[in-house]
């Protein structure tokens, strides 16, 4: 991984102003990636976990300053249960070896969705890297663990009123910026750029509120052969873009979020 002093690298031509703040990766084909090669699915997760690691490297080398991984969905609860033993065991794993890279570059750790559903130790070991790098800010690693994003605005709703019953918060129609607060992203700013691999077309319940003025980007190369190239199309595709916000009659040019 690189310091957090490296500076943006593009033999693309991409101007700095034109790189997304934050992108965010629905990382699909890890089943598919192995099945072709007729290895089972963990050999497919293993090898997704390596593709994790370069392009997470790669974004922080070209200039983005947060990057989201969609690692697991409350509904991948539902796969067979030696498969899902496995990815946490895999997740527990990838916290041990990362963390110091994670240490030594100063990169943040959040963890947004639900971990009281992951296994003791596992859930032990995200938390001990979020606490040891709570303290960064220079790039920030966001990882989507038993996420489900309308989970995440159950539970959001439901400490918003708790709050109004506990008198902390006035009643009445609340407005975006403290509804937010409640928010598993809280104090992370909307993706601007998301990505899907392996030819699929659509969210699965993945960060649905913070995604309402995010740009796509959906390619049919399967998650464990996502590369560098794969990600420069994405950001020069990207940068092509003319971003509006909502507004209309009025070009307000590609702008990253704050």
């Amino acid at each position: 991984m690189p310091e957090t002093s490296t500076t943006a690298d593009f033999s693309s031509g991409i101007a700095a102003d034109r790189v997304p703040a934050h992108v965010a990766f629905i990382m699909d084909g890890n089943g598919r990636w192995a099945k072709a090669r007729g290895l089972n699915r963990f050999e497919g997760h293993l090898r997704g976990v390596k593709t994790v690691m370069q392009v997470v490297e790669n974004s922080f080398r070209f200039g983005i300053k947060t990057v989201t991984l969609y690692a697991f969905s409350t509904e991948n609860q539902t796969r067979p249960a030696e498969e899902v033993s496995a990815l946490m065991k895999l997740l527990k794993t990838f916290i041990g070896e990362y963390l110091p890279e994670l240490l030594k570059n100063q990169i943040r750790l959040r963890v947004i969705g639900d971990l009281s559903w992951l296994p003791e130790d596992a859930a032990n070991s995200v938390r001990e890297a979020v606490s040891k790098t709570e303290n960064f800010s220079g790039h920030t690693l966001v990882v989507a663990l038993n996420y489900s994003a309308r989970d995440e605005v159950l539970r959001a709703v439901s400490s918003y009123a708790e709050a109004v019953a506990a008198g902390t918060l006035p009643s009445g129609k609340p407005d975006w910026a403290t509804f937010s607060r409640y928010l598993d992203t809280d104090g992370i700013s909307d993706p601007d750029l998301i990505v899907r691999t392996s030819g699929e077309l659509r969210l699965s319940n993945f960060l649905l509120l913070q995604a309402a003025y995010s740009e796509f980007y959906f390619c049919d190369t399967l998650w464990p052969d996502f590369s560098e190239n794969d990600l420069r199309k994405a950001l020069a595709d990207y940068a092509s873009r003319e971003r509006r916000f909502g507004k209309t009659g009025e070009q307000i040019g590609n702008k990253k979020s704050v």
